[in-house]
């Protein structure tokens, strides 16, 4: 009987040797400061550089199941701490099996911790050194979230990887408001490791080998951001972010911190730029060494029409498509461009059927998982700086007709 199950067999084994170890990341190659690499964890192997899609609350918007996200290519999925805690309820998530059964997702999951929520809930939140206080967005209800809280909202969840709960600081802010918000981070993020050591090691565990993201903050300011970088990298996480960009300043400014901050932070393990952003955006900031990225981009201009093309980006609901029975892009395989044409997805978004903006947002999301795909074959083949420059050629502005 075992030998019919050596599938099974190996999987377990695979696990097994995962437990009690921390993510194993190897850069598989490297193209100037462009890395290639690949994470094992213990819900899959994550192929490096990686685009994570959206689904804030355990679904991406747009009517997209698990199953859709299996067949464009999904690798992570990623969801958020907030949200989910004030609906449906991490503990109640927890009880249902954690959030991989929940949704029925068999591969990574990333969950933001909350911290994005203290600056974009800038009006209903107050920081103090032991965390939040936050008024539910939904019905106005006291909420409390500190570093131990967060972490054990992750637990409940049995995300992946979970990431420390920090403060992204308003862009701009006075260097002495930056300096308290940085020290502060870098305090939390110690709280945040102590927590998760403690409830790994507890029998109800849903995930007992999650994994724990330290986030570099310090704006646009060079020196806090390098002395942040340093800090926290002598605190031994299994990844590192870059937070508190993609908030208000120049991409020119991002490029520059990203120039100076990432050779602080470890190389050897994973480099994620939180929130960020247009094929463009992604297409720099891999030539800078950046190897995660996540951003509501692809989703949100997919509910609005707007559709990502190596040409540059479409508007569906311009009146030029009513006629045009072409895919969205020749040559795609994406579920809308296998089956559909750009007059009858245009028709369905000016009707507002849902299936319009399924259509889109299924389109975009494969894109960008595509786009990742590319950027990792030409850093194996050493020959990133010729694609880079043939796709910002194509994806930078709108759709050109040639």
């Amino acid at each position: 009987m075992l030998n019919r199950c050596p599938l099974v067999r190996n999987e377990h084994e695979e696990k097994e040797k995962l437990m009690g170890k921390t993510m194993e990341y190897k850069i598989l190659a490297k193209d100037g400061r462009a890395k290639r690499a690949e994470a094992i964890t213990v819900h899959g192997t994550i192929q490096t550089p990686v685009f994570m899609n959206v689904g804030t609350v355990g679904a991406i918007k747009g009517a997209v199941s698990t199953d859709d996200l299996r067949e464009i290519g999904t690798q992570v999925e990623l969801s958020n701490t907030y949200h989910l805690h004030v609906r449906t309820g991490d503990r109640l998530i927890k009880e249902l099996g954690g959030l991989h059964r929940f949704m029925n997702w068999d591969r990574p999951i990333l969950t933001d911790s909350g911290g994005f929520q203290v600056f974009s809930l800038a009006g209903l939140r107050k920081i103090k050194e032991e965390g939040v206080y936050f008024n539910s967005h939904i019905d106005g209800h006291k909420i409390f979230m500190g570093p131990e809280e967060s972490m054990q909202i992750q637990s409940n969840l049995g995300s992946t990887i979970a990431m420390a709960f920090d403060e992204c600081a308003p862009h701009p802010c006075t260097r002495e408001y930056m300096e308290n918000s940085v020290a502060r981070t870098t305090r939390w993020l110690q709280r945040c490791k102590t927590e998760m050591e403690r409830l790994n090691q507890l029998p109800d565990t849903v995930n007992k080998e999650q994994l724990l993201f330290g986030i570099n903050q310090g704006g646009t300011f060079e020196d806090i951001r390098i002395a942040h970088a340093d800090a926290i990298s002598e605190m031994d996480c299994d990844g590192y972010a870059l937070g508190g960009l993609a908030v208000g300043e120049s991409h020119e400014e991002m490029y520059r911190i990203l120039d100076i901050t990432v050779p602080h932070l470890p190389e050897n393990k994973p480099t994620y730029l939180m929130g960020v952003g247009t094929p463009a955006n992604i297409l720099e900031s891999v030539d800078r060494g950046v190897d995660f990225f996540d951003c509501v981009y692809p989703t949100r201009n997919g509910r609005h029409g707007h559709v990502y093309t190596n040409r540059g980006k479409l508007n569906l609901f311009n009146e030029m498509f009513s006629r045009d029975m072409r895919p969205i892009e020749e040559g795609c395989q994406c579920p809308a461009c296998r089956s559909y044409s750009r007059a009858y997805i245009r028709h369905l978004l000016k009707a507002k059927e849902m299936l319009g903006m399924r259509l889109c947002v299924l389109h975009n999301l494969y894109f960008y998982n595509t786009m990742m795909t590319e950027i990792r074959e030409a850093i194996e083949n050493n020959r990133y700086a010729e694609y880079k420059a043939k796709k910002l050629a194509g994806v930078s502005g709108n759709y050109k007709d040639r």
